[in-house]
């Protein structure tokens, strides 16, 4: 039977296996549940950093003679 879900195999230095490892035991989930629980954080984090990056960017531009204001927008 087919897998449900895509898979990734990942190769892990002897250390970070074992840290994993222990881990995973210490919560008491599989090393595949805690290894995606942990790419989902990581993808969560550095979507973060791009969209402050991309507010500073944005406020760094922002110049308040050509900014509409709410009334205008909103009516």
């Amino acid at each position: 039977m087919p897998a449900k879900n895509p898979r990734v195999n990942v190769v892990l230095e002897k250390p970070l296996y074992n840290a994993l490892h222990d881990l995973a035991e210490d919560e008491g989930v599989s090393m595949s549940m805690l290894m995606r629980d942990l790419v989902r954080e990581a993808l969560e984090i550095r979507e973060d950093r791009a969209l402050a990056d991309l507010a500073a960017e944005r406020e760094n531009g922002f110049d308040r003679r050509k900014a509409v204001s709410h009334e205008d927008v909103w009516g």
